[in-house]
């Protein structure tokens, strides 16, 4: 399942007011187009367990995996296969 629109309306609502989902790209860089810095980095990875109930202490995080909205939603559905592998 891919979770790209909760993650965009997330990314709007937090970083980027003026914006509709819609118009984010799901391939723009959140990183280099200066939408997130690494505070906000955290609120991602904050939100990300909450939302979809993960333990952030037991994935791996690789920057690179928050840099868009395809990264953070196959980021999602990794972490969320990965507890169906371990339970």
């Amino acid at each position: 399942m891919r979770h790209e629109q909760l993650i965009k309306r997330f990314l709007v609502d937090e970083f980027l007011p003026d914006t509709e989902p819609a118009d984010l790209d799901p391939d723009y860089d959140l990183t280099a187009g200066g939408v997130v810095d690494s505070l906000g980095l955290l609120k991602i990875i904050a939100w990300l367990e909450h939302r979809f109930d993960l333990v952030a202490d037991e994935l791996e995080l690789d920057p690179e995996s928050f840099r868009t909205v395809r990264a953070i939603d196959a980021f999602v559905r990794h972490a969320a296969a990965r507890d169906l592998e371990t339970n």
